[in-house]
């Protein structure tokens, strides 16, 4: 199976679980709550971090599906985090995914109260995960809370919000990249590997793997935001210059830009290489090439 056969399978797969997750919720007489839910959560996305969760699962010798409840998770986790980014308080972002955004469709107080939702369902989805044993659920929830955290995502989002018309150095951005949008990759790789019951050595590399994928992934985000529009995007562009926010393409200009997401990925496919041959590790190898060229 080709990179983007494995891809398309793999967010229809989460899709149909995400699905389940969300029939099973009783709202109680909260139906919007449920639909608001569902809106941000279901349909739309590449559901990149699943499908890294799956892979790294299948490249640590267990069938992908060993992760499918962690793969959830994490998408529930993603969604959250949209929802709340895009909020007035935050970015302030109409649009997502080619739609208005939760908060434009359902109203502030909805949206926010549906993000709260995704985020700690995701724990019990976990939790109660039957295809791992308890102690890999122990180990999944530890990681999801701290890289969706206070020492993870938000803890980024906080970084990006305090730069907000500051000119941040090298390092402080790459701090800065490496919680909000490298955390939630790192944690995706790592969880394939607990769901696969991996050494030590194997989440240590999936985790260094995971935080160079999120600078390029976030390196062609910057160069989107600028060169494309809103149409190819499915949201808003030309919010970073808006906000005054330091972006490695704004610090070192796009050629080096691009330069710097190129030499990530470069030392992102080595990492691969400390694991066996087989398919699983190709494909992540092509992942790394799709990072660099994806249009939105």
């Amino acid at each position: 199976m080709s990179f983007f056969e494995r891809m398309t399978a793999s967010a229809e797969t989460v899709e149909k679980r995400l699905n389940e997750i969300l029939s099973e919720k009783s709202p109680n007489g909260a139906v919007i709550l449920t639909d608001a839910m569902g809106y941000s959560l279901l349909g739309g996305g590449k559901r990149l971090r699943a499908y890294l969760a799956f892979e790294f699962c299948e490249l640590c010798g267990r069938t992908p599906e060993g992760a499918l409840d962690y793969a959830a998770a994490l998408e529930m986790i993603h969604a959250f985090s949209l929802i709340h980014d895009d909020l007035p308080s935050m970015d302030n972002d109409d649009m997502r995914r080619g739609k208005p955004s939760c908060h434009k469709a359902f109203g502030e107080a909805t949206a926010l109260l549906a993000g709260d939702s995704l985020a700690l369902d995701a724990f019990g989805v976990i939790c109660n995960s039957a295809y791992c044993s308890p102690h890999q659920n122990e180990k999944a929830v530890i990681l999801l809370s701290r890289c969706s955290g206070s020492k993870g995502m938000c803890s980024g989002q906080q970084h990006d919000l305090s730069g907000e018309g500051k000119s941040l150095d090298i390092p402080e951005l790459t701090r800065l990249v490496d919680l909000k949008t490298g955390a939630l990759f790192s944690c995706a790789c790592m969880l394939g590997c607990i769901a696969a019951n991996a050494p030590e050595s194997a989440v240590n590399a999936a985790e260094r793997f995971g935080l160079l994928c999120g600078r390029a992934f976030q390196i062609t985000d910057d160069l989107l935001d600028i060169n494309s529009t809103p149409q190819e995007l499915g949201k808003s562009i030309g919010k970073d210059i808006e906000q005054q926010k330091s972006t490695f393409v704004s610090l070192l200009g796009a050629e080096k830009a691009q330069s710097y997401a190129k030499e990530c990925i470069c030392e992102a496919k080595q990492l691969l290489n400390t694991f066996e041959n087989s398919d699983s590790r190709q494909r992540l190898a092509e992942f790394c090439d799709y990072i660099l060229i994806r249009k939105k």
